[in-house]
């Protein structure tokens, strides 16, 4: 089995190997490419992969490469882990929102949808090469914001499946809590990408116990800890919002907080240097305890388990994924995209069953998810006057003042990325 990752320079990329490594027996690759026109970088990383695979006995060859065209060739799957622009294109996203008093954050609000104009005509570039030179290779696409490039690679007819490690990481932490083994805790995750929700906490399966309310009861302070919100919020809403919540149910003490710090791309381009440092040293032969710290935890994992679905003969098994809608969620658009649980087989995910949602869940869903439709189509047909629409749209925005100055920022921090800005 060979699988490309596009992005392969990435500091995340050695988290993803290790899973490939330890996970060998789910996942039998035989080559991983790795991608990536940061030749330098790339080097770096595919040594440290190299030795990964080698101190874990695993006996396939790691290649890099610059050429796309080369390395995607004979993939079963492509996953893609890009950033364009870099982490000063990220730095910038999370800067110019501040001064319309709007939160700076690379996925969420004006910041999220410079980062789709930015890469959604990058990614259909990639996936249009890998249908032309493999057109069975399933895409499997991690690069944010995860629901905006699922769509536009669904809509183009790829085989595209999106994924976020929220859930996974969500799992992780409540089976800790709860002392079972994460293998054994099933989440009713459901919503949009970086907005969901755990309506559910169940043993054994999607059928299992609910163990939501004996989690909210007895660990309710570590979860809201956790989540950086109020204790009192999840016992109001009665269920688990994801992280990024917090973004919507406290914006305006948010802004206040990123206006007093160092913001997380600053963070992160440190850690990077780093990182980048430490992969060079010859002696290195598994990840670093400091990449614990970049993001992406359980990333591989994730990553693993729905590659071995969609590629294995194991039959389908749940995992939580980003794909079409298709009357999961009746309130949205059948090419909507959601972020829900799904049995992923070789002919792709199949959502399973969600009950009916409380207005409060849905309304916010159904408005971003609106905004997300137009996101799509300014990164797709560009222009001043889409991106404005995008922005008056988003609950976050939502005034035509701050559209307008958002706007102007956003386009005069990315002219080089938008030809027909």
């Amino acid at each position: 089995m060979k699988l490309a990752v596009v992005g392969g320079g990435s500091t995340y990329t050695p988290e993803l190997v290790d899973g490939f490594a330890r996970l060998r027996d789910t996942l039998p690759v035989s080559e991983l490419v790795l991608i990536d026109p940061a030749a330098e970088r790339l080097e770096l990383i595919g040594g440290l992969a190299r030795r990964i695979f080698a101190r874990q006995g695993h006996p396939g060859r790691v290649t890099t490469t610059s050429d796309l065209d080369a390395g995607i060739t004979g993939a079963d799957a492509v996953l893609l882990q890009l950033r364009v622009g870099g982490q000063a294109a990220r730095l910038r996203d999370e800067t110019w929102p501040l001064e319309c008093g709007c939160v700076g954050q690379e996925t969420t609000g004006a910041g999220g949808l410079a980062k789709a104009l930015r890469t959604v005509p990058v990614v259909l570039d990639i996936a249009e090469r890998v249908r032309r030179t493999n057109p069975d290779a399933w895409i499997i696409d991690f690069t944010n914001p995860v629901g905006i490039v699922t769509r536009a690679l669904l809509r183009a007819g790829h085989k595209a499946v999106g994924l976020c490690n929220v859930a996974i990481g969500l799992q992780r932490k409540f089976a800790a809590l709860l002392d079972l083994a994460p293998a054994d805790l099933h989440l009713d995750h459901v919503g949009l990408n970086h907005l969901t929700w755990e309506l559910g906490v169940r043993r054994g399966g999607p059928d299992g116990e609910d163990l939501l309310g004996t989690l909210l009861a007895e660990h309710g302070e570590a979860v809201a800890g956790h989540l950086r919100l109020p204790r009192a919020v999840l016992d109001r809403l009665g269920v688990v919002p994801s992280y990024y919540l917090r973004y919507f149910y406290a914006h305006d003490e948010v802004v206040r907080e990123l206006g007093t710090k160092p913001s997380r791309a600053a963070e992160v381009a440190a850690m990077e240097r780093e990182l980048l440092a430490l992969y060079g040293d010859p002696a290195l032969d598994e990840k670093p305890a400091l990449l614990a710290k970049r993001g992406g935890a359980f990333y591989s994992e994730a990553a693993v388990d729905l590659a071995a679905s969609l590629l294995g003969d194991g039959g389908p098994a749940v995992q939580v994924v980003n794909t079409y809608n298709n009357g999961t969620l009746p309130f949205l658009p059948d090419d909507a995209v959601v972020e829900v649980q799904a049995r992923v087989g070789g002919s792709g995910p199949v959502p399973l069953a969600v009950p009916r949602l409380d207005p409060l869940f849905s309304g916010l869903i159904s408005h971003v998810s609106a905004y997300e439709d137009l996101a799509l189509d300014a990164a797709l047909r560009g222009g001043r006057e889409r991106v404005f629409k995008a922005l008056l749209a988003h609950p976050l925005i939502g005034q035509y003042d701050l559209a307008e100055g958002l706007t102007d920022r956003l386009l005069a921090h990315n002219k080089e990325h938008l030809p027909w800005a």
